[in-house]
């Protein structure tokens, strides 16, 4: 395969000479070598770490933790994903384990919207790609305690138990140490990795091919930018250890309206809906995924009207 390439790269080495020099490609890989240098630090730092976790700390330490009352709790667990780093795709499982260990589904809920919306690997990525604005990373850290704690109350009052499976497999039973850790590394960096690169690519081609009277129209209406950033976060899908760089490389919009894509992009993407409906059910995501939208992007709104 390799011999036949080369002499076909030979042949086409004006084509690829011209195309490569256009300004339209050099934005592009500009924008796509930037956004990828910058995450993947963290990338890897995150997928160490919530690997470890994982392994090292008993999911029964959490439900020993947390309190009796589940109004009290949930606010708690929103607190602990502060402390645990991981992006939304070690979430999913951790949050299932919670549950297998007893702790009520809300409380367990408010965990895995916070873990990955405000763990300090995240909001560290944030400063970096937000440099002299501290307010960010506030922001950030607020609306997505927020919205954790939020919806673990709604689930709390409005849920019920029949649209909720209760997930039944530990994710590392029957593992030694060592092959559970880097069972975990090899799953979240393939996962994470490769979302990294798709976003990475959107990003740059966003910002390479999309005409400026587009990005402005956009970003003029107040309304209109929140929302499209927010959607623009579910389609993404990116890490959330990543997606702060892809957010301040979107200069046309609003801080209210990157910080939208901030706090919806851990909490609602098309990986996650997905990876909900094989652990909780297809009724549960169907259920939670809309409601999280719609309260994530009311309380980045909210925060950023106050904070930003």
């Amino acid at each position: 395969m390799l011999a036949l390439l080369l002499p076909l790269l030979l042949l086409a080495e004006g084509p690829v000479r011209r195309l490569l020099a256009a300004p339209v490609l050099q934005s592009w890989t500009t924008v796509f070598v930037a956004v990828v240098v910058q995450a993947l630090p963290f990338l890897v730092l995150g997928v160490l770490l919530s690997a470890a976790i994982a392994v090292l700390v008993p999911p029964s330490f959490f439900a020993r933790a947390l309190p009796g009352r589940p109004a009290a709790a949930v606010p708690v667990a929103g607190l602990a994903g502060a402390v645990l780093p991981g992006c939304e795709c070690a979430s999913v499982p951790v949050a299932g384990a919670l549950m297998r260990r007893g702790v009520t589904p809300a409380a367990a809920l408010a965990f895995l919207l916070s873990a990955p919306a405000i763990n300090p690997v995240v909001l560290t990525a944030t400063a970096v790609a937000f440099p002299g604005a501290p307010e960010m990373v506030a922001a950030r850290f607020a609306a997505g305690l927020l919205a954790a704690c939020a919806m673990g109350w709604l689930w709390q009052r409005l849920g019920r138990a029949d649209w909720l499976r209760p997930p039944s497999r530990p994710e590392y039973e029957g593992r030694g140490r060592g092959e559970a850790f880097w069972g975990s590394v090899r799953h979240d960096v393939l996962h994470a990795g490769g979302f990294l690169v798709l976003g990475a690519a959107a990003a740059a081609t966003l910002k390479a091919v999309v005409p400026e009277g587009w990005l402005r129209a956009a970003a003029g209406n107040p309304v209109v930018a929140v929302l499209a950033l927010a959607l623009l976060a579910v389609v993404l899908s990116i890490c959330s250890e990543a997606d702060a760089f892809v957010a301040a490389s979107l200069t046309h919009f609003s801080p209210t309206a990157r910080l939208a894509f901030l706090v919806v992009g851990p909490m609602v993407d098309l990986k996650l809906i997905a990876m909900q409906s094989a652990v909780f059910g297809r009724g549960f995501a169907l259920r939670f995924a809309p409601a999280t939208f719609a309260v994530a992007v009311g309380c980045a709104a909210l925060t950023g009207a106050v904070l930003l």
